[in-house]
């Protein structure tokens, strides 16, 4: 009997069971399904509140993918939903900016004031970019954070030139922090405002002693004063059985009388770097081996720009400008000051041989052919007026005159993020370009990238960037669309605009150490050639050739190029390797030159990885 009871228990509960599945069944099958594009709403509509600047990047992503008529049958009816939201997320936007400026985060609010300059929007009634820096600059003049007020209130400068009072404030307190170069740039903006002023009671006069003060010269003598010895003990290493002192030498100088030095990344890299596991400890030396090591600490770096923020608690006796951004002449008398195999303060003079040389990731650097050798790398490079020209970061050892410096107006551009103290983040896109008589052509779009969600077609040309057309002198284009993102921060929008048509507002992220080693582990081997070998290939239609390639393009200036290659030579790789801890990738193919009556070739290709074309 109780059996019964349980049997029939479970054949009401299994039908209803079954009813219920049946039901929700039903109404599946009755409800249209939701199409890609409604998911990719969704995602939209989730991001309008939480991040707004997403939110807008994914919109173009959208219309991107369907824009086109037929692709979605209800495009029409989503295209205005498309506005509402982008209309919700620019007042979202708003209303960031408007927190942050009432909360007195003046970087926060540039920021958000440029990704609305790159939607044509500029909030007037609240202020614009150049107006949230300066605001910045006097806060941080107010908390007695020199460097940072100074760096601030030049790049507002640059934006907008300063009135007359907020540049005699600078001016006044150069002076007093015994920043030379640092108060003839301020003079000079002073001077600018006051001619450029109509005052009904005149023209403001500068104080004599403030002017006599910029308008003096430091010596090589002075200079050497901030100048100092970094140590880096890095304990034993091991060769043949035999334990021998690891040691890095390099130099620094001061920038800031808290202490703040600027050394290369390549001299402290031991003490930041996580894939290094050994002992690692810095000091700093101000004279001979008996001077006393005082501990220093790193503050922030930039490895793309083999550049380090170091600190030690001191108070240096002279401190370097950074803020003349100036431009060197090839042929002009430079000094070379550092600790060369260890000796201290030492003084090497000769000329900047050439500029634009591509040897980092971002930018360009100076050739220079004074003395430096090793233990320089981090020292000043300063011109006849004293003004830092650049720093110190590689020679060619066994080429005598062969060296090089990071230009010092990159420095500038480069230390309020190394302020913030660690890694440096840079804004990223995902492309490679090719200079061409045409433009900045782009050569190569990285998956998932910024670049490749919005579909941007590779062959095309750069037009505009944040809505202004770039210009430079042949060979420095790409160093100059660089700089227009470099003191952005990741997650702000920019606008693109390429020669196919298409203006895209797209988010930037987080620039990866590498990015080409990056770019290798997720793309094919073909398609990676473009971008570190200058080789760009097509599937070939001819059977006749083990390989299934044609060179389609060859860059000029690549790998490729000076290996050969041309256009229509069949192509195909027999391997490819990327050896990511040494900096290299490596291609192997066989080629039919055409210059050569399509005799078959074997080459081996190599090429660097930190490629200074990406953007």
């Amino acid at each position: 009997m109780y059996r019964n009871k349980v049997l029939f228990f479970l054949t009401v509960t299994m039908g209803l069971l079954g009813s219920c599945l049946s039901s929700a069944t039903q109404e599946q099958r009755l409800s249209p399904p939701k199409s890609t594009g409604e998911y990719r709403l969704e995602d939209i509509r989730r991001y309008v509140s939480e991040d707004p600047v997403r939110a807008i990047h994914l919109i173009g992503v959208y219309e991107m993918i369907y824009g086109e008529k037929g692709v979605d049958p209800r495009r029409d009816e989503l295209s205005g939903t498309l506005e509402t939201l982008e209309a919700e997320a620019i007042q979202n936007l708003r209303g960031s900016q408007s927190t942050a400026i009432g909360e007195n985060r003046w970087d926060d609010a540039a920021s958000l004031a440029r990704s609305l300059a790159s939607l044509g929007i500029t909030v007037e009634n609240t202020g614009m970019e150049p107006d949230f820096i300066l605001a910045d600059a006097k806060q941080r003049l107010s908390e007695g954070n020199d460097l940072g007020a100074f760096l601030a209130a030049v790049r507002s400068h640059v934006l907008n030139p300063l009135g007359f009072d907020d540049a005699m404030g600078f001016l006044e307190r150069a002076v007093k922090v015994k920043q030379r170069r640092t108060a003839a740039f301020f003079l000079g903006a002073a001077e600018a405002a006051g001619e450029a002023t109509n005052r009904e009671d005149g023209i403001r006069e500068i104080p004599e002693e403030l002017r006599q003060y910029a308008e003096g010269q430091d010596t090589p003598t002075d200079m050497i004063k901030g100048v100092a010895t970094v140590l880096i003990d890095r304990g034993y290493r091991i060769e043949r059985g035999r334990g021998i002192p690891d040691r890095i030498l390099g130099s620094a100088f001061f920038v800031d009388a808290s202490g703040l030095l600027i050394t290369n990344y390549h001299v402290i890299a031991s003490e930041v770097d996580p894939r290094y596991e050994g002992y690692s400890r810095m000091v700093i030396r101000m004279g001979d081996g008996s001077s006393p090591r005082i501990p220093a600490k790193v503050i922030g770096w930039d490895k793309a720009m083999d550049l380090a923020l170091i600190k030690a608690e001191m108070t240096p006796e002279y401190v370097f400008s950074v803020v003349d951004r100036v431009i060197p002449r090839v042929g002009d008398t430079v000094y070379a000051i550092g600790s060369p195999v260890g000796l201290e303060k030492t003084v090497t003079q000769g000329i900047v041989s050439a500029l634009g040389r591509r040897f980092l990731q971002i930018g360009d650097v100076i050739q220079i052919d004074a003395a430096v050798n090793h233990g320089n790398s981090g020292g000043p490079v300063v011109d006849m007026a004293g003004r830092l020209v650049g720093i110190v970061f590689a020679g060619v050892e066994q080429y005598q005159g062969l060296n090089f410096a990071v230009p010092g107006e990159r420095l500038a551009a480069a230390l309020p993020a190394m302020i913030k103290g660690g890694k440096a983040e840079r804004p990223w896109l995902g492309l490679t370009l090719s200079e061409t008589l045409g433009g900045a052509e782009i050569i190569y779009v990285a998956p998932f990238t910024p670049a490749s969600e919005q579909q941007i077609k590779e062959g095309s040309f750069i037009k505009t960037i944040n809505n202004e057309a770039v210009s430079a002198p042949q060979g420095a284009l790409i160093p100059a669309l660089q700089d227009v993102l470099f003191p952005t921060r990741p997650g702000e929008l920019v606008a693109l605009e390429t020669s196919d048509g298409s203006r895209r507002v797209i988010m930037t992220v987080s620039r990866p150490d590498i990015p080409l080693a990056e770019a290798a582990k997720k793309d094919s081997r073909e398609r990676i050639a473009a971008p570190l070998f200058g080789l760009v290939l097509a599937p070939s239609l001819s059977s006749s050739f083990s390989s299934s390639y044609l060179v389609k393009k060859v860059v000029r200036g690549s790998i490729a190029d000076e290996a050969g290659l041309s256009e229509n030579d069949p192509v195909s790789i027999r391997g490819f390797r990327v050896e990511e801890k040494e900096g290299y990738a490596l291609l192997n193919i066989d080629v039919k030159q055409r210059r050569r009556g399509y005799l078959e070739t074997f080459m081996q290709l190599p090429a660097m990885l930190d490629s200074p074309d990406t953007l």
